[in-house]
C-alpha cells in the first residue's frame, strides 16, 4: 500500500483524531448562530504534505481564481485547491450566469478588466453603445461557461498558479492562532497542503469552520437561506421567435433588449401564462414559482435558464441532505419546464435540454463573523470605508419572498465593502473572499454577487502578497497603507 494512505497513529490518537469538536451556541429556534462543524483533529497525524506555497487558495470559483492570479502576479507561490476538474465554480459547474451588474459607473478593478480583454481576444465582444447597461459588473454580464472555464486556465497558467483539480477539502491544521495546512483528500490519499496564509474562497466558509472560525447561516429572523437553484440550458432555440412571442403577444416588457442579448421572465405581464400551464398539469406552482432565461453570448440557439429554484421551507443549503433531495427534486422538475416551454412557446418547438448543471446554484450558506461585520445599514446608508476594496449598488436580492426588502439605492449611490469583513480574529494567516465574508443575511444578498466576487478575491491577493513581503499578519494588515499603486481599489468616500 502507498505510503500515502498510511497515516502511522496510535489507537489513542486515532479515536481523538474522529474526536468531534464541541456545538458552538445556538439563537433561538432558527439556529442562525450555526453550531460548530465537526473537525478532525490532524495536527498529530502523521500526514504527508503533497505541496508547500507561500498562499494555499481553497476553492476555484470567481473569488478564487482572482486571489490566487492576483498573489501569483505579484510574485508569490501559490496553490489553488478545485474539488471539480473545471474553475469558475458556479459560474462554470452551476451554470449561473449571466453575471448580475453592480449597478454603479466605473466599478471594475484592475482583474476585471485583465478577464474582460481575454474575452475580447477570443472574440466575445458587448456593443457597449447601444446596451451600455452591460458595462457595470465587471463587462462580464454574458459570457459562454466553457470559454470562461478555458480562459481562467489560461489566467492561471500565465501566472503560474499550480492548480489541484480533484482534490476535497476534509481538515484544517491549526496551531498558535494560524493555519498551518489544509488537509485534503485526492485520488493518492490523504495529503496536505503547508502555506503562509490561507484564502478560504469555499462560498460555504468550509475552510473557516474546519479552523474553527465563528461562523452563521440563514436569516436572523426565519433562520432559513435563501433559494437555491438548479439551472440548465436548452438549446435548439429559435430565438427572434422566442422574442416576439413574449414582446408582441404577451406584451412583455421585461425583454429589454433585442437579440442576440435579451432575457424573458416570469412577471406581473405573463404570470397568467404560466398560471394556465398549471392549470392543464403541465408544471407545478414550484416549477413556475421563479422563471427566467438569457441568451448565451457566444452560443446561438441556446439559452441559459434560471429556474428551477427550490422552496427555502422544505430544502436548505447548509444540509447534506437536503441538497442531495433538492438536486433530485431539482431534475424533475427540469424536465416539466423543458417539456412546458417546448410545448407552449413559439421557437422551443425543436429545443431539448443541452446541458445540466453539475452543482446547484447556492446563494447564501455559512457565512463568517469576521472584524467587521456588515450589515443592511451600510447597504442603505451608502457607508464607505477608508479600507475599502470595492463598491456596489446591487440590490439586497433576497431569494425569498417573505424576506425580500424590496428598497434599492438612490441612483447614483454606492455602498463599500471593507477589508476587515474579509478578515476574523481567530487567524492571522487567514482571509475570506467572496459570497461567505462577514456580513448579516441582508447584506450578504448584495455583495454575493460575481463582479463584487471577483474585487473580494483580487483584494485578497494584494494583501496576501503585502502581509507577506512586509511580515505583517494579514488579519493587522490595514488595507489604506498599501500604497495606492498597488491596491486594486480606493476608497470613494
Amino acid at each position: 500500500m502507498e505510503k500515502h494512505f498510511l497515516i502511522p497513529i496510535s489507537r489513542r490518537d486515532l479515536l481523538k483524531l474522529f474526536g468531534l469538536t464541541a456545538a458552538g451556541a445556538v439563537v433561538g429556534s432558527n439556529q442562525v448562530a450555526a453550531a460548530q462543524t465537526p473537525n478532525i483533529t490532524f495536527n498529530d497525524a502523521q500526514i504527508p504534505t503533497l505541496l508547500r506555497a507561500d498562499v494555499c487558495v481553497v476553492g476555484g470559483g470567481c473569488a478564487g481564481i482572482a486571489a490566487a492570479v492576483t498573489a501569483a502576479r505579484n510574485g508569490l507561490k501559490v496553490v489553488l485547491i478545485e474539488q471539480g476538474i473545471v474553475l469558475g465554480g458556479s459560474q462554470t459547474q452551476g451554470l449561473v450566469y449571466p453575471a448580475m451588474p453592480t449597478n454603479i459607473h466605473d466599478s471594475d478593478t484592475p482583474y476585471i478588466t485583465d478577464l474582460n480583454k481575454r474575452f475580447y481576444m477570443h472574440g466575445i465582444s458587448v456593443d457597449f453603445d447601444s446596451d451600455p447597461k452591460y458595462k457595470n459588473g465587471g463587462d462580464a454580464r454574458q459570457y459562454a461557461p466553457e470559454l470562461l472555464a478555458f480562459i481562467y486556465d489560461e489566467m492561471c497558467a500565465d501566472y503560474k498558479v499550480e492548480v489541484l483539480y480533484n482534490a476535497t477539502l476534509i481538515g484544517a491544521n491549526t496551531q498558535n492562532g494560524k493555519i498551518s495546512a489544509a488537509v485534503i483528500h485526492t485520488i493518492e490519499g490523504l495529503s496536505k497542503i503547508e502555506a503562509k496564509i490561507f484564502v478560504d474562497a469555499t462560498g460555504d466558509a468550509t475552510l473557516s469552520r474546519f479552523a474553527g472560525v465563528k461562523v452563521e447561516r440563514g436569516s436572523e429572523h426565519t433562520g432559513r437561506n435563501q433559494k437555491m437553484s438548479f439551472r440548465f440550458e436548452m438549446g435548439g432555440v429559435e430565438e427572434m421567435k422566442v422574442y416576439k412571442f413574449f414582446v408582441k403577444k404577451l406584451k412583455d416588457s421585461w425583454c429589454e433588449s433585442k437579440p442576440p442579448a435579451f432575457e424573458f421572465a416570469k412577471t406581473t405581464h405573463t404570470e397568467n401564462f404560466y398560471f394556465a400551464g398549471i392549470e392543464r398539469g403541465e408544471v407545478t406552482k414550484d416549477d413556475v414559482a421563479y422563471i427566467q432565461a438569457f441568451v448565451i453570448n457566444g452560443k446561438p440557439g441556446t439559452l441559459s435558464m434560471n429556474c428551477p429554484e427550490m422552496s427555502p421551507y422544505i430544502y436548505s443549503s447548509t444540509s447534506a441532505l437536503d441538497r442531495s433531495k433538492a438536486i433530485q427534486q431539482g431534475r424533475i422538475m427540469i424536465r416539466r419546464l423543458a417539456n412546458f416551454f417546448k410545448k407552449n412557446i413559439p421557437g422551443f418547438k425543436n429545443s431539448y435540454i443541452s446541458r445540466e448543471a453539475s452543482m446547484l446554484g447556492i446563494r447564501e450558506s455559512w457565512r463568517i463573523h469576521g472584524k467587521y461585520y456588515m450589515t443592511a445599514d451600510d447597504y442603505f446608508d451608502a457607508r464607505k470605508f477608508p479600507d475599502a476594496i470595492c463598491r456596489s449598488a446591487y440590490p439586497i436580492d433576497i431569494h425569498d419572498e417573505t424576506l425580500n426588502l424590496g428598497k434599492k439605492l438612490a441612483k447614483g449611490e454606492f455602498y463599500e465593502i471593507p477589508y476587515r469583513s474579509l478578515i476574523t480574529n481567530e487567524f492571522s494567516n487567514l482571509i475570506v473572499a467572496g459570497r461567505c465574508i462577514s456580513a448579516n443575511f441582508s447584506a450578504q444578498a448584495s455583495v454575493r454577487i460575481q463582479p463584487t466576487c471577483m474585487s473580494m478575491g483580487e483584494a485578497a491577493g494584494i494583501a496576501a502578497a503585502y502581509g507577506l513581503k512586509n511580515n505583517i499578519a494579514v488579519n493587522a494588515l490595514d488595507w489604506d497603507i498599501i500604497p495606492e499603486s498597488q491596491r486594486s481599489y480606493v476608497s470613494r468616500g
